[in-house]
């Protein structure tokens, strides 16, 4: 069944960027599991959804459609605004290349996942993340004397 414009803009209008159900879905297992976090951290480039700040993890939620989820099969998809919403998305992705090249190289590690990696296995994403905490070096701790 085809949407109206209206139905479109409707729906449209309602996207978040913040505080979806994926990353709710990520945040509350995190938080279940005693990991303490910043979220949505505008002082870290890129503004990643998640961070652990000390370990300098940075965890991105994307979803399939903004982020561009199998893209060069996805295109097709497109009936209508196709000059609109192809290089939208393209530079979505490409500024996601950006935020990872920028991240990594200041020493952060970035960790992405897709919501339907989130919504389909839970508890194999917060693992990934357990992992990655414990694998990270100790920020130094200076003392004085």
């Amino acid at each position: 069944m085809k949407k109206t414009k209206e139905q479109i803009r409707f729906n449209m209008q309602r996207v978040k960027n913040k505080d979806s159900e994926i990353e709710l879905m990520l945040r509350r297992e995190l938080w279940k599991r005693n990991l303490r976090y910043r979220k949505n951290v505008k002082a870290v480039y890129g503004h990643p959804d998640i961070a652990f700040i000390g370990k300098k993890i940075a965890i991105f939620v994307d979803s399939e459609f903004w982020h561009g989820y199998n893209f060069e099969h996805r295109k097709e998809d497109f009936k209508t605004h196709q000059d609109f919403w192809i290089p939208k998305i393209e530079r979505n992705i490409e500024r996601d290349r950006e935020v990872n090249a920028h991240l990594q190289s200041a020493g952060w590690t970035v960790l992405r996942f897709w919501g339907k990696e989130i919504k389909k296995d839970l508890d194999r994403c917060v693992e990934i993340i357990i992992e990655t905490i414990q694998n990270s070096p100790s920020p130094d701790v200076r003392r004085e004397r």
